[in-house]
């Protein structure tokens, strides 16, 4: 009895949802990390913005 386990793939979230066109200008709606450099964008979470490549975080204040 050989059962495959199934395994969810992990899907990031399309790049177009970071970026907004106000007119002639591209306005980037996240953070970007100050390490890696323009197109790394940090993560949101509920107390913290962190970044997914490098791992530096920046705590929200309360």
């Amino acid at each position: 009895m050989s059962e495959e386990k199934k395994v969810k793939k992990k899907v990031s979230p399309p790049i177009w949802k970071f970026y907004k066109i106000d007119g002639p200008s591209l306005v980037r709606l996240r953070k970007e990390c100050p390490r890696c450099g323009r197109g790394v964008f940090l993560a949101e979470h509920k107390d913290r913005l962190t970044c997914g490549k490098c791992g530096y975080t920046i705590f929200k204040k309360k």
